[in-house]
């Protein structure tokens, strides 16, 4: 019987498994969560671009001279056109509106509902040498639960991501 426990004791057989299903569940969850933060980060990159994109349609004075176009559509359809890989262009909310001067910008945060969606405060694309804030909101929902607790900023597992652009329109006239 001695030799018997000896040998169990110092068996190898089943070690990989028993190793493997301690380290296993904690790679699996890191590797989701690796997967979850690059997916947000790429869908915050996006979210930039496609406002810089749209922004210099209002720099460039190509939105206020549209010819009977709505101002506001155009604006929705170009940062639409470069995020709608990764967001849905319905849950896209933004803000452009006209401030006094570049200092003044700071001074005009954003504001949000209770459910966490940007207050409309009307689209005015200025006219030229207009100093324009342009904000650009997407609820983000953090598909992994356990990812939830540590990536959402709002209940319901959702990050709130926000591109800010602030520039000063070319005189276009």
């Amino acid at each position: 019987m001695g030799s018997y426990l000896r040998n169990w004791w110092r068996g190898t057989k089943g070690a990989t498994a028993v190793e493997f299903s301690l380290i296993g569940v904690p790679f699996v969850l890191m590797t989701i969560g690796i997967v979850e933060m690059a997916l947000m980060f790429t869908t915050q990159s996006m979210l930039q671009e496609s406002t810089f994109a749209a922004s210099r349609l209002i720099r460039t004075g190509q939105i206020q001279q549209s010819p009977g176009g709505n101002q506001e559509q155009m604006f929705r359809d170009a940062v639409c056109d470069f995020a709608s890989l990764l967001i849905p262009c319905d849950d896209i909310q933004f803000q452009v509106s006209e401030v006094p001067s570049f200092a003044d910008a700071d001074d005009n945060p954003p504001e949000f509902d209770d459910d966490g969606n940007l207050l409309d405060t009307g689209f005015d694309p200025g006219a030229d040498s207009s100093v324009i804030v342009i904000r650009v909101v997407y609820n983000y929902p953090v598909r992994t639960p356990l990812m939830q607790q540590w990536l959402s900023t709002r209940d319901g597992g959702v990050r709130t991501l926000l591109s800010t652009m602030v520039l000063q329109t070319e005189p276009y006239q």
